[in-house]
């Protein structure tokens, strides 16, 4: 399908995206407190977000590391 989005994520990205979503969602539930990530899980995650953005055409940060 045109409009998809396929990203591939190893198991430790996977874990730590769901328990992101997990914990955004009880955040905005029920005002539970959201814990500061490892500096491995904000790595993994700020990975996947650069992806993410790549594959949705996003402009790139000036710092992209694919631009250099």
């Amino acid at each position: 399908m045109p409009d998809d989005v396929t990203l591939r994520l190893d198991h430790a990205t996977a874990e730590d995206l769901y328990a992101t979503l997990y914990q955004v969602g009880e955040h905005i539930a029920a005002s539970a407190a959201i814990t500061a990530p490892t500096t491995d899980q904000a790595e993994r995650i700020g990975h996947l977000l650069q992806d993410l953005g790549h594959r949705l055409g996003r402009a790139c940060s000036p710092y992209c590391n694919h631009l250099s």
